[in-house]
């Protein structure tokens, strides 16, 4: 039984731990004991933050298994909509194909309608395609380009 649940600060190993586990994020995480300072900063300020729902999927003996950022959006464009957007969704390798994807995606799907989000939104590495793919299978659709200019 998979359980979805606020992290904790003692989940930030498993968590950077998964974000690492990809071609993309072993370029772009550091696995270290204790987990960088950076990670426990971003995590207080998230956890600190209202607006901010940072999610692990835990399995039976309380592991984390799957994660996600969720964040609530205030906007004033479509009438002052609320807006979810969903980002940094990882699944364990062990559990890649058991549907924890699509139930996890779901359960944010969820929370951000209960916080009064109209729409859900989220962004995908252009070198993810796999994972373009899946989205679309939820209902997501290609609807914008998006642009990142590093600063």
């Amino acid at each position: 039984m998979i359980s979805f649940r606020r992290a904790v600060a003692a989940d930030l190993p498993a968590i950077v731990g998964l974000l690492a586990d990809d071609a993309l994020g072993k370029s772009r995480e550091i696995i270290s004991d204790p987990v960088d300072p950076r990670y426990a900063e971003a995590f207080a300020a998230i956890d600190a933050d209202g607006n901010q729902f940072l999610a692990v999927a835990a399995d039976e003996a309380d592991q984390v298994v799957g994660c996600l950022q969720l964040s609530f959006i205030p906007g004033l464009s479509r009438t002052g909509m609320w807006r979810g957007q969903i980002e940094s969704v990882r699944i364990a390798a062990s559990q890649r194909g058991s549907g924890l994807g699509s139930q996890m995606i779901e359960w944010a799907v969820q929370r951000a309608a209960e916080r009064g989000c109209k729409l859900v939104q989220l962004t995908s590495d252009k070198a993810r395609p796999d994972a373009i793919r899946f989205y679309e299978k939820l209902g997501f659709t290609v609807s914008h380009e998006g642009l990142k200019k590093p600063i």
